[in-house]
């Protein structure tokens, strides 16, 4: 089974790869640029069996698309940090991929989130013609049907009890996907409320700086990262050398960079959500009523008719990125070009910060939401930042 997962530990994140590891003169690692690897030499050395017995802890490496170094040291500190074992990915949307070919269901259960994930489903789709049935979440379960839960939900940044749809769907034999891709470790560890996987785009926060694709499956035991692997060998679906080591480097400073977003994002949404209360004629801290209608994040839901109480499924800190909905197209529009600290720009967890007008990369979106994703950058600075971004939108007359 899965081992227990840990409070996010800086010592995990800098030595959880130790196992993998053959240590030399280097600190860093090198980044292996390699695809294949020198045979063993029979007249000289062991050659012993032709294929690895153990790819979680290769003893050689012989080609790239199954193992190289790198990349399995990443794996052994995703392993070590989710509580699980954790298979890497060219992409979010390649580990999307490759968990719907491992539970191959015939129906899968989503609602709302991120729209590439609804893509790729039609893409899964295409390779089972009308066997395939998508569902609501909220539909009733049948033996063999595939849950894909994200929570918290982009773009908003609300939180979903996953603790129920585990309930519900292991009742009927189903199997239960959490995308946590807006709570890596510490914010939410997803198998302690009944996740049978969990996918994260490690693109986003795994990778917090903007400069890789990643997708990580992580599983509660070896026999389905083993077949997770293999499958993995022949989708084709394996990061580059050079993603890995970025990976890798990036996880380094994990439990730094996570909490400082997550506790300036917290602040930011209520300072904001006191903005959206404010009435039209009336200004809060120096901003206007009337520009900003609502506020949506997890620090912010209410309990719902259920109980849930979001603070206790994102234990470790409340989400990083999470949208405004403002009173006005235009205002949406313009403001993430009226920021300076804010970059106008998809994808989140990186260090720097993000404003997105949401409907530029889902046209199915309100126009009127901005998703704004919270880096590093003093607190201060920010809120100063979206304080005149925000006044200048509302004195731009409206473009005919």
């Amino acid at each position: 089974m899965a081992p227990k997962a840990p409070k996010l530990s800086g010592t995990d994140l800098i030595h959880g790869d130790a196992v993998a590891n053959v240590y030399g003169n280097e600190v860093a690692p090198s980044i292996s640029v390699t695809t294949t690897f020198r045979q063993p030499n029979p007249a000289i050395e062991e050659v012993g069996s032709l294929d690895n017995d153990d790819l979680r802890n290769p003893s050689r490496h012989i080609y790239s698309r199954e193992t190289q170094q790198v990349s399995t040291r990443a794996e052994h500190v995703l392993s070590r940090i989710n509580g699980g074992f954790a298979v890497t990915y060219a992409s979010g949307l390649a580990a999307t991929y490759a968990a719907l070919v491992f539970y191959n269901p015939k129906r899968i259960a989503i609602t709302a989130g991120y729209h590439g994930c609804h893509g790729t489903i039609q893409v899964y789709k295409k390779t089972k013609g009308a066997d395939v049935q998508v569902i609501d979440l909220d539909d009733e379960y049948q033996e063999g049907d595939l849950v894909w839960l994200e929570t918290p939900l982009n773009p908003t940044g609300e939180s979903r009890d996953i603790q129920y749809y585990a309930d519900k769907v292991h009742k009927v034999g189903g199997k239960l996907v959490i995308d946590s891709t807006f709570a890596p470790p510490p914010l939410q560890y997803p198998f302690k409320f009944g996740a049978d996987c969990v996918m994260h785009s490690g693109t986003k926060y795994f990778g917090g700086h903007s400069d890789i694709l990643c997708g990580v499956l992580v599983v509660k035991t070896s026999d389905e990262w083993n077949a997770l692997h293999n499958d993995r060998i022949y989708l084709g679906s394996m990061m580059g050398s050079l993603e890995a080591w970025l990976l890798l480097r990036s996880l380094r400073t994990l439990h730094l960079r996570v909490p400082r977003q997550s506790t300036s994002a917290t602040d930011l949404a209520q300072w904001l959500n006191a903005i959206a209360l404010t009435p039209i004629g009336q200004s809060y801290d120096g901003v206007p009523g009337g520009v900003i209608k609502k506020v949506w994040h997890s620090s912010l839901q209410a309990k719902d008719a259920r109980g849930f109480e979001p603070s206790k499924q994102l234990e470790g800190g409340w989400n990083a990125t999470f949208a405004i909905l403002l009173f006005k197209l235009e205002y949406a529009t313009h403001l993430p070009h009226q920021l300076k600290y804010f970059v106008a720009a998809t994808s989140l967890g990186g260090v720097e910060s993000l404003a997105e007008h949401r409907m530029q990369s889902d046209p199915d979106a309100d126009p009127r939401i901005v998703r704004l994703s919270v880096g590093v950058e003093e607190v201060e600075d920010l809120k100063a930042d979206l304080r005149q971004a925000l006044n200048k939108v509302t004195q731009m007359k409206a473009k005919l």
